[in-house]
Formats: C-alpha cells, sequence, structure tokens
C-alpha cells in the first residue's frame, strides 16, 4: 500500500478508522463515481488511488461521514472530522467552480504563502551574507551578485523527469521548467522542454504528462481565491483539455516572427512553426486553468486505462521517497540489511 504523496513525495500519514485503507489524515471520496483521494497535508493537492479495495474503502468513508455530527457542508460537498482525527471530504455533485474551491484552491493559496515565506527567509539570508563582506571591506559589486549567486544555485535544482522518447527520460530543472513553450501547429498543440540534451517538442500523452509534472513549478507563487475562480472561468470556456491547451497557445503565443522561430520539423512535416507562448509568462489564471486540466485529464485517462499510469506514478513516488530515506544512513548499515535479506532469500 502506498504512503507517499504523488506530487511531493511527503508523507501521507496513517488513519485508524478506515480498515479498508489505513493511509491519509484526510481523505476525499467521490462514492458516485468511485473515486478516493488522499489529500496530503504537505502540499495539499489530491492523489488518487489506484487500489482495488477503494469501493470498501468509499463505502466505509461514507458510513462514517454520515454517522459524525462535527461536520461542515454546502449542498454538494461536505468536510467532517472524525474523532480519530481523520477528515473526511465529501464529493457530490457540485458544479466546476465549487469542486475547483476544495480542491485547489487551500493548496495555490498554502502555495502562495509558502512562497512568500521562502522569499522573505531568501532575503533575509542575502542582508545576512551581504553583511559579511561589507564589513570585511568587500566591494559592493560583490553584495549585488549574492541574489543572482542564491537564484542560479536554485535554477539547478531537478525538479521532474520527463519522457522525450520511448525509453528516453530527459532530468528538467527549475530554470528549465521556467522556459517551458506552449504552441498550436495545424490546430494541434505541443509543449517545449528544455533539458540537458536540448529541446524537444512533446505531444499527447507525453505533453500532457510533462505539462502535469512542470506546471507546479511554473506556479510556484500559488494564487488568491479570485485568481482561482479566474482560472475556473477559463476551464468553463472549453470543452476539454485538448481545446483549453490550443486556445491559449492561439490566444497568447506571439504572431509568427520569422527572425526569432525555428524549423519545427520533428513533427510538423518540415514546417515552421511559431514563436511558443512561454508559460511562466501566461496570464495567471491561464496558467493555474492548464494545471487543474492536466490533473483533471490524467485521472480520467488513468480510470479509463484501468489505473497502470497511476500506479506508476505511486510506485515512482515510493522509490524516490526511499532513496531519500536511505540518504540517511551510513553505508555500511543498509549493506548489512541487503545481505541479511539476501540470506533470508536463500
Amino acid at each position: 500500500m502506498y504512503t507517499h504523496c504523488i506530487f511531493c513525495k511527503a508523507e501521507l500519514g496513517s488513519n485508524e478508522a478506515i480498515e479498508k485503507f489505513p493511509v491519509g489524515r484526510r481523505l476525499a471520496f467521490d462514492a458516485e463515481h468511485g473515486r478516493l483521494w488522499v489529500v496530503c497535508r504537505s502540499c495539499e493537492r489530491w492523489n488518487l488511488t489506484p487500489l482495488e479495495e477503494r469501493w470498501e474503502a468509499i463505502e466505509d468513508c461514507e458510513r462514517f461521514y454520515r454517522d459524525t455530527r462535527t461536520r461542515v457542508s454546502t449542498e454538494n460537498i461536505g468536510l467532517a472530522r472524525l474523532a480519530e482525527g481523520l477528515d473526511l471530504v465529501r464529493v457530490g455533485r457540485p458544479q466546476l467552480p465549487e469542486f475547483a474551491a476544495w480542491r485547489y484552491g487551500e493548496q495555490l493559496v498554502r502555495r502562495r504563502r509558502q512562497y512568500w515565506f521562502v522569499a522573505g527567509g531568501t532575503g533575509l539570508v542575502i542582508v545576512v551574507l551581504a553583511g559579511i563582506p561589507l564589513i570585511a571591506g568587500v566591494g559592493v559589486g560583490f553584495v549585488g551578485q549574492v541574489p543572482n549567486i542564491i537564484n542560479a544555485i536554485r535554477s539547478r535544482r531537478v525538479v521532474a523527469r520527463v519522457t522525450t522518447g520511448p525509453g528516453e527520460e530527459q532530468t528538467v530543472t527549475l530554470g528549465q521548467a521556467r522556459k517551458v513553450g506552449l504552441f498550436s501547429v495545424n490546430d494541434r498543440w505541443y509543449l517545449e522542454v528544455k533539458h540537458k540534451a536540448g529541446d524537444t517538442s512533446l505531444e499527447g500523452d507525453a505533453a500532457l504528462r510533462a505539462a502535469s509534472l512542470l506546471l507546479p513549478h511554473i506556479n510556484a507563487k500559488g494564487a488568491n481565491p479570485e485568481q482561482v475562480q479566474a482560472a475556473v472561468r477559463e476551464l468553463q470556456r472549453s470543452s476539454d483539455m485538448d481545446q483549453l491547451f490550443r486556445g491559449s497557445a492561439q490566444r497568447f503565443q506571439p504572431l509568427f516572427d520569422a527572425r526569432a522561430a525555428e524549423l519545427h520539423t520533428a513533427r510538423t512535416g518540415n514546417r515552421t512553426r511559431p514563436v511558443p507562448l512561454y508559460l511562466n509568462k501566461a496570464p495567471v489564471e491561464i496558467r493555474l486553468a492548464l494545471e487543474m486540466a492536466t490533473h483533471e485529464a490524467q485521472e480520467r485517462r488513468a480510470l479509463e486505462g484501468e489505473l497502470a499510469e497511476l500506479e506508476t506514478m505511486w510506485r515512482e513516488a515510493e522509490e524516490i521517497a526511499s532513496i531519500s530515506d536511505n540518504l540517511l544512513l551510513p553505508a555500511s548499515i543498509t549493506d548489512f540489511f541487503k545481505r541479511n535479506q539476501r540470506d533470508d532469500l536463500g
């Protein structure tokens, strides 16, 4: 049973109330559509569960929700807190604005707070570091470079692994994620991703997966409630995710500029393509709407595809979390565990 968040890899915690699914401190469930999410209390994102036992777990959630008196609810969505400390979010038949406010509002507002907290902490570090050379008599020119040095270090942090071809994966740093481009050719949309090996134009499922991984980093500043609702209105103007991505590219990407455009031969039949819309420059409501759309589309495709992709995402989260845990142990200890494991198998 998976125990770490797909998105931030933090531990999801545990509960003793839902016997069939003892993972998580907040569960959201949709009994009508058979969906069960674990809400990560670290990043507030909703992890759709791929477990076959989810129907029985949903029945337990429904029963506990109805039995508890400590709850608040609207007509379509309710929140109940059990005596054991488990929170249950019951999803009925909400309209998109109401559902988005529950699902994305809290995480984006928290992301906004975290961004400014980190920015404030970084500013404090800059002040401290700047004071040292001044005391030592170093020139003011060095002090002015401190913010650039910190930003350069952060930009090199790897934030995602993106599939760029059959059996090929490339790592993407935070700095490269900020340069993701979106463009449309012949009513098809493409995501231009920069990575160590160069640039790759993705489409279809590969573009969807890459967008879902990179947009949270592009939207690192989060949003306020008004911006969340503006993003929902953008979602409502489009019939599906493909139309939203394609329409956004067509509305906001610059007109073709022969001096700046490059030949796009990989997938468009040796045609020149428009200069892409760089997502970090797009209006905030567009960026947020695209992020919301990728999550909705991924979950729908995962359910239609018997959850195989979702299982893979959970396994990756567990593997990365395991690697992080092992980094805290000396090599001699991990070798000891491996030897004992081989002896047991032998």
